[in-house]
């Protein structure tokens, strides 16, 4: 009976529905909720409860219901999902019922514009679960799919070319007669046709797509303005598909030059037409020129080969390609008589590589690379960098313009420039070598010449990174240059000789001119490696040059000169890094020159901490041994005045005493120097990337470090307690007035915060890695000023909280030799008082490293002090915040002394970063405890061989889990637990997906510890609160990015707890849009698979059933997941792809590059052509 029952109420909620979709007088949500009732719910969860005929009678229904849809007026979306609801039907169905419904489909589309639009709609939708890679599909569900897709592709594509034929023709038809409403029903048809195409373009056999029309018909469309975008999308799709290894690899060929040669047709026209308009192009024209270039660097990337199928083609294109600059500019000469056969030779010598590359790289000719580097030499530079008005004396640059091309992409470009001269140099060293070369001695003897310096300066410093990117390839160790010809070396060595030579003979003083030079050095770092000989004169001239910069800094103009000085030492960092072993021979004699230097009183402590770090960094390739000398010869002088007891009494006993300490100036730059030299030795001490050795002793060895943290530490910690009681309240109301302006935000901070750009600096400011300036000329003055004590306080948190975080990575000897009482008072005593920009800087660099390597039988120890007073504090700070910003407009971030300045509006925008900020720094803490490396104990629900239920008598005691599992030992402790379960939950209803995102990972976890042990109070959690807190998120936009996180967390505490509670079943009930009918549907569904992604999907459509499509969180990343899959890529820039954008670089050039500085600033978009006016007709004017 109840059973005759529920199967009256399907009936009678499938007549309402169908009578909804169908009754023009309902409201348009009304109607699109009805079809979505029958797609989600009729079709996704009880398809397979109907009997065959019943399935059939529907599918009928359907078809009919698309054709009620076909009305000039519909809304589009409504029209979209009734499409999308027969090509459900058919994907639930089969090919089947694709076979009866077929001719029907057909007969609807020969009805007009409409029902063709609508037809094409559901070819669109058919093959989603294919296009759209959706994690909630089975694989075998997908293959079948494809299977009776692919078999229906003779069936499909005749239809979709008829189409695309019939109604292009006919929308020019109707224009010529002016029925221009008629035109855009038209018009609509063929834009549908083709995004129906394009969802096959990734994955039906190209062969079928040549065979049956449709690389041929949107080539046609590609010469149409109007419908030439859609078809550019068609070939993006298929220009990078994969040669097949089977029988049809000659039929892929085939059909993949046939695109060639329509994109090589394209290109030439558009070429020539850009000529004949004096090189000006449209917005229009652009965008469709990039599409164009993107294909044709795909398809080089990965078919390189079916072009190459006739070689006078590909030469004709080359020639075509690159003849302007062939024509217009001198081959190169090269230094070496025989650089051509050396050049063969360095191709010889290398690796083998197959015939088919060989013959591709037989194409880049000397001449060609030669051009191409000419080319991307132009392109490096900024226009903004130029003085305005003055002559360059090196001729036509290409320079980019911020006012057009927008700063933002700069970066991006030239890097891809930097990639496309390493892949030229890494072919043609000899090349790339003397091109590069050859330039820069021409830039320096104009500089020398030139009556203004600074013009040519600008170029000369955009080549140094040019230099850099030929020498690190040409150098660099895995493209083993020592194992090529004794030829090339001496080749090589001579060119770089001769550019070092060049190099070491300028006798620069200028603090400008000096800091280009030292970057110039640093470049030939690689090369150095290989030929130590030049090591000892580099290294001298470093000295030289920083000994020719003033010393004593006496006017704030001359500024430029202590970052010139600070700029040289560096350069010794990355010449050690670079030149590796080739520069220990040298290591006494530059230890010799510092301390002579220091001695004469003619080094600052900040450069003697970088050249420090150039030790460090040569002592790591010296072995262990050594490193220990070098670590021992650089602290101890340190650690005579740092472990001292005085100056810790004097100004670290009581608060104020920090405010004796910042009027004296000598020493408080001193103590800064000594907390950042702290930072610097552990990052470079310890074993170099790529050396890892696994051998017993390597892992036996202690850190070089670790014997020094037991003196290094304790001063550091009562300085950062000194620093941090600043601000609590008792304490700052008897500071004076410029020690509170200091502890304020600085400008950089403000507008780091307000997303406006760091303001300019001078050019002695140096930064921290956050971007907080430190000017390097107000070390030595007496009387420093607000500024100054900002800029120690923030040096001295952000350098001791890093030595912090580092030092615990050491693990045993930090916690062994650590007092946690003294730890936890400095960092946690004042955690109250502390803003939320240093508390999530704490979490970031202190805490998260902590937890990561506190040793499981320390956890007892350091985890409670530490974690419980920040999760409790942060708890009620974030809840308070959050309710503020959610339900006032404004984030109540504590600001106890008006340290957030400026308008109103400035004011909430920054409190608003300052939380999120925050929220995510904590969640992140909340993730690391989750992550797989501190919860070894805890299995996969899957891999444990649990499905759906667990044996309770398998169940364990949350004891057992908190020794091996970090989340276990936190639940373990109600004083941790509350707060931090609590923040979790509240975390879902906070408007930030990253938060959201990391929440789930450890909130899995937590339900992974329910599922597998007895703990009835946290089952309760899970099942209760938890399980409606995911609900709750699922409810907002901003989680659509965590969505299939969250669904999968309802699915897992469904499955594995609602028969050990009953909760899961009421908050379902509870909800607005649901029946016991549907809930006893969506677990009868359960039952019969296994498979999670199959569960989930049962999951999600019962939420979505259940809320009426409210959960935004879905809604909004079902109307992502477009059918097309269309989205922007990152184009595929692997060797290939570099070898393809050097031949088609010209190609690009014109008209994705140079198209850029050639069109005009006031361009006009010019597409709407009438029919007088052209071959092409456009159809924009009436779209």
């Amino acid at each position: 009976m109840e059973e005759s029952n529920s199967n009256n109420s399907i009936v009678n909620n499938v007549a309402r529905a169908i009578v909804a979709a169908l009754d023009w007088n309902s409201t348009p949500d009304a109607r699109k909720a009805a079809v979505s009732y029958l797609e989600s719910h009729l079709v996704r969860l009880r398809w397979e409860e109907f009997s065959p005929l019943e399935r059939r009678n529907f599918s009928n229904v359907a078809v009919e219901l698309m054709s009620e849809m076909a009305d000039p007026c519909e809304e589009w979306a409504l029209k979209s999902q009734t499409a999308a609801l027969v090509a459900e039907v058919v994907r639930r169905e089969g090919l089947n019922i694709w076979q009866e419904l077929l001719p029907s489909v057909v007969s609807l589309s020969n009805k007009g514009p409409v029902q063709a639009e609508l037809v094409s709609m559901m070819l669109r939708w058919l093959p989603e679960d294919i296009t759209v890679h959706n994690e909630d599909l089975e694989g075998d569900r997908r293959r079948l799919l494809l299977r009776g897709l692919t078999q229906s592709l003779p069936e499909i594509f005749p239809l979709l070319y008829t189409l695309l034929e019939r109604h292009f023709g006919e929308a020019l038809s109707e224009v010529g007669r002016q029925h221009l409403d008629v035109a855009k029903q038209h018009a609509a048809a063929v834009t549908a046709t083709l995004n129906a195409v394009n969802a096959y373009a990734e994955w039906a056999p190209l062969s079928d797509l040549a065979k049956f029309g449709i690389i041929h018909g949107c080539g046609f469309l590609l010469s149409s303005p109007d419908f030439r975008l859609h078809a550019c999308e068609f070939f993006k799709l298929v220009s990078p598909r994969r040669r097949p290894a089977d029988d049809s690899a000659s039929e892929f060929d085939s059909a993949m030059s046939s695109i060639f040669q329509i994109l090589m047709n394209v290109s030439r026209e558009f070429l020539v037409r850009s000529s004949s308009t004096g090189g000006a192009v449209d917005e229009s024209d652009f965008e469709f020129a990039e599409y164009v270039c993107e294909s044709m660097v795909s398809l080089g990337s990965t078919n390189l080969q079916c072009i190459l199928g006739d070689g006078n083609t590909f030469s004709l294109y080359l020639q075509q390609a690159l003849m302007r600059d062939l024509m217009s500019k001198p081959k190169l000469s090269v230094h070496s008589s025989g650089d051509g056969s050396s050049a063969n030779s360095a191709d010889s010598s290398s690796a083998p590589v197959d015939n088919e590359k060989r013959k591709i790289l037989s194409f880049l000719n000397e001449d060609i690379c030669s051009t191409i580097l000419d080319i991307t030499f132009q392109r490096m530079l900024k226009k903004e960098r130029l003085v305005t008005g003055q002559a360059l004396s090196l001729g036509v640059l290409e320079l980019w313009s911020d006012d057009f091309e927008g700063k933002g992409d700069f970066g991006q470009y030239r890097s891809r420039l930097f990639e496309l001269i390493k892949f030229i140099a890494s072919i043609k060293p000899l090349v790339a070598g003397a091109k590069v070369s050859e330039r820069i001695v021409m830039i320096i003897k104009n500089l020398l010449n030139s009556p203004m310096p600074a013009q040519d300066l600008a170029v000369l410093e955009s080549m140094q990174a040019a230099l850099e990117s030929v020498v690190s390839s040409i150098f660099d160790g895995s493209n083993e240059f020592a194992g090529g010809s004794s030829e090339v070396h001496l080749a090589l060595c001579g060119i770089f000789e001769g550019l070092l030579r060049e190099l070491l003979y300028l006798n620069w003083t200028e603090p400008a001119l000096v800091e280009v030079l030292g970057h110039y050095l640093d470049a030939m770092g690689p090369f150095l490696k290989y030929f130590p000989d030049a090591v000892g004169s580099v290294i001298n001239k470093l000295f030289e040059l920083l000994n020719s910069l003033p010393f004593v800094v006496k006017d704030p103009s001359t500024s430029s000169a202590r970052h010139a000085r600070l700029q040289i030492c560096t350069s010794f960092i990355r010449i050690a890094k670079a030149a590796d072993k080739s520069i220990l021979p040298h290591m006494k004699g530059i230890a010799d020159t510092m301390a002579y230097l220091q001695r004469e009183g003619r080094l600052l402590r900040g450069e003697h901490n970088l050249l420090g770090e150039a030790f460090l960094v040569m002592a790591s390739a010296a072995g262990a041994q050594r490193q220990q000398e070098v670590l021992t010869w650089l602290l101890e002088p340190l650690s005579q005045q740092w472990i001292q007891i005085e100056w810790q009494n004097n100004y670290l006993s009581e608060p104020l005493g920090l405010v004796r300490l910042c009027s004296e100036t000598a020493f408080m730059w001193s103590l800064f120097h000594t907390v950042t030299f702290f930072e610097k030795a552990l990052k470079r001490s310890g074993m170099r990337k790529g050396c890892v050795q696994n051998s017993p002793t390597a892992s036996s060895t202690p850190h070089p470090m670790a014997s020094h943290l037991c003196w290094m530490l304790p001063p550091l910690l009562k300085l950062l307690r000194a620093i941090h009681s600043l601000w609590s309240p008792s304490v700052f109301q008897v500071l004076p007035g410029e020690i509170k302006a200091a502890m304020s935000m600085s400008d950089v901070e403000r507008s780091s915060l307000l997303g406006i750009g760091n303001p300019k600096l001078s050019k002695g400011a140096l930064t921290f890695m956050d971007g907080s300036p430190f000017d390097v000329n107000k070390e030595g003055h007496t009387e420093p000023n607000e500024t100054d004590i900002r800029n120690w306080l923030k040096g001295i948190r952000d350098s001791g909280y890093n030595v912090m975080g580092l030092s615990t990575t050491i693990g045993d000897p930090f916690f062994r030799c650590m007092d946690i009482d003294s730890v936890a008072l400095t960092l946690i005593e004042n955690i109250q008082s502390m803003e939320f920009r240093h508390t999530r800087q704490l979490v970031h660099s202190v805490l998260i490293p902590l937890v990561k390597s506190c040793p499981t039988d320390m956890w007892e120890v350091w985890l409670e002090k530490l974690l419980h007073p920040l999760f409790v504090y942060c708890q009620q700070a974030l809840s308070c915040s959050w309710f503020g910003l959610l339900h006032e407009g404004r984030a109540k971030v504590p600001d106890h002394h008006n340290i957030l300045t400026g308008s109103d509006l400035k004011v909430e925008v920054m409190e608003e970063k300052l939380l999120r900020d925050l929220t995510r720094e904590i969640c992140s803490l909340l993730a690391t405890i989750a992550s797989p490396g501190l919860n070894t104990s805890l299995p996969s629900l899957e891999h444990s061989g649990h499905v759906g239920r667990v044996d309770m008598s398998s169940l364990k005691d949350l004891d057992a889990f908190a020794s091996s599992s970090m989340v276990g030992f936190l639940l373990k402790h109600k004083s941790l637990a509350i707060p931090v379960l609590q923040i979790s939950l509240e975390a879902f209803t906070w408007t930030d997906s990253e938060a959201v995102t990391k929440v789930c990972s450890f909130s899995a976890v937590v339900v992974l510890l329910a599922i597998l042990t007895n703990n009835v109070d946290l089952r309760g959690y899970v099942s209760r609160d938890l399980f409606s807190a995911v609900i709750q998120g699922l409810a907002l936009e901003s989680s659509a990015f965590a969505s299939a996180d969250l669904v999968n967390l309802c699915r897992e505490i469904f499955v594995y707890l609602s028969d050990r509670d009953p909760a899961p079943r009421q908050i379902l009930l509870s909800l607005p849009c649901i029946t016991p009918n549907d809930l006893h549907a969506f677990e009868e569904a359960l039952t019969k698979t296994a498979s999670p992604k199959e569960q989930k999907q049962h999951m999600k459509s019962l939420l979505l059933l259940a809320t009426g499509n409210n959960l935004k969180a879905l809604t909004a990343q079902k109307n992502v997941n477009i059918i097309t899959n269309v989205t922007g890529k990152a184009l595929p820039f692997y060797l290939i792809a570099f070898l393809f954008v050097a031949v088609l670089w010209k190609c690009a050039y014109e008209f994705t590059l140079l198209s850029i500085s050639a069109r005009p600033r006031n361009s006009v978009n010019t597409t709407g052509n009438t029919i007088e006016e052209g071959d092409s007709v456009g159809l924009a004017a009436i779209l």
